[in-house]
């Protein structure tokens, strides 16, 4: 007899989930507490594992749709051929004659905002979903009792004067470039930040290698991660992109911006059209950045307009960065190794465009070099 693995509920408020990562496809066999998926929620991302071992009949819902809670995402059969049920799932399932399908707390706030009760809306099953009182009040012709709520104010209390005698500054170019920055992260961006290890010895036999081969006197180590950085971005629009009010802007071309500090000053090398590069193009372009940045003689377009960032921190040994994200942009790549040895990537991401799992899934394919050395 096949085996439902069920959508499991994460969030009392989430009646649907995002399918995010399938670890099985049909006819592979699967043990016991096997991850066989990962579902996400606005709060979380979560493995499913199988019940129980056996073959995979079905799988219900393609990568990347949203899915109902309780729903079956796969089937698990004691043979490869086993038929896979057609019988409806729990949720597909309607409510006794009579009885009143209890809704999720989704659909309780929508009732309210539409004057129904639970009785007055047709239920697909025993839970009144969000989807069934939208869909009803549609077809009913219904508009919201009161209006959406105000937007939140964005007014900020005036900043508190210095109470301690001293003399008043203005900024210099830098820091109104870092004031900037600081203030886009803290007023709009929804920041994450993860980080893991990964073993740097195959990265550092790459750069040698590459080094050798084109005989650069400077270890291209950073500029080469920086590098594989852009074409993991070009592959995945989603690093390369923004999001400006409610929709998400993905750049035409990668623009990295890459730190370099000079003796105070921090600037963000910004190289444009990053991913247009070969490797040795790329380490030569970010190394003439990296020398006009030294002697304070970048352009302003070389200063502004990073689409996606890369920083490390490895000379000073530290043991842990968090970057601030540049304006308009999702993802700033940590780079650090400590004093003994251990190397760290590390991500800050504006979780209204990443989640963890895309995030994780970029920083160990930039922990890894590419197979073959150009």
């Amino acid at each position: 007899m096949a085996i439902p693995v069920h959508t499991p509920r994460v969030n009392n408020n989430d009646d649907e989930v995002r399918l995010v990562g399938l670890e099985v496809a049909v006819g592979d066999r699967v043990s016991r507490g096997q991850a066989v998926a990962q579902i996400e929620t606005d709060k979380a991302i979560m493995e499913i594992e199988a019940p129980a071992e056996g073959y995979v009949l079905d799988i219900a819902a393609p990568l990347d749709s949203q899915i109902a809670v309780g729903s079956v995402l796969i089937w698990l059969g004691a043979t490869p051929d086993e038929a896979v049920p057609q019988a409806a799932t729990d949720l597909d399932t309607p409510p006794p004659e009579g009885a009143i399908a209890t809704p999720t707390a989704k659909a309780r706030q929508l009732l309210q905002r539409y004057g129904l009760t639970a009785a007055q809306v047709p239920a697909q099953g025993p839970r009144l979903t969000a989807a069934a009182v939208s869909s009803y009040a549609a077809s009913q012709g219904l508009a919201p009792l009161a209006g959406p709520p105000p937007p939140r104010s964005t007014a900020r209390a005036p900043e508190p004067t210095p109470g301690v005698p001293g003399q008043w500054r203005e900024l210099q170019g830098d820091e109104k470039g870092m004031l900037a920055t600081v203030t886009w992260h803290r007023d709009h961006a929804v920041p994450g930040y993860i980080e893991l290890e990964y073993d740097p010895r195959p990265w550092a036999e790459y750069a040698r290698t590459f080094a050798e081969r084109h005989k650069l006197m400077l270890n291209p180590l950073l500029s080469l991660m920086a590098w594989r950085l852009t074409r993991l971005a070009a592959a995945m629009p989603k690093l390369n992109s923004a999001l400006v009010g409610e929709r998400r802007y993905e750049y035409a071309a990668v623009n990295l911006g890459f730190t370099a500090q000079v003796d105070e000053t921090l600037y963000l090398c910004v190289l444009r059209d990053a991913e247009q590069r070969d490797a040795l193009e790329f380490v030569n372009a970010l190394l003439d950045l990296q020398r006009r940045a030294a002697v304070h003689k970048l352009a302003a377009d070389e200063t502004r307009g990073a689409t996606l960032g890369f920083s490390s921190m490895e000379r000073w040994k530290v043991s842990q960065h968090i970057p601030v994200l540049p304006p308009l942009a999702s993802l700033m790549v940590a780079h650090t190794a400590d004093a003994q040895g251990r190397a760290v990537l590390g991500a800050t991401y504006d979780h209204r465009v990443l989640n963890g799992f895309q995030v994780v899934s970029a920083l160990r394919k930039l922990g890894k070099p590419p197979s073959d050395t150009p």
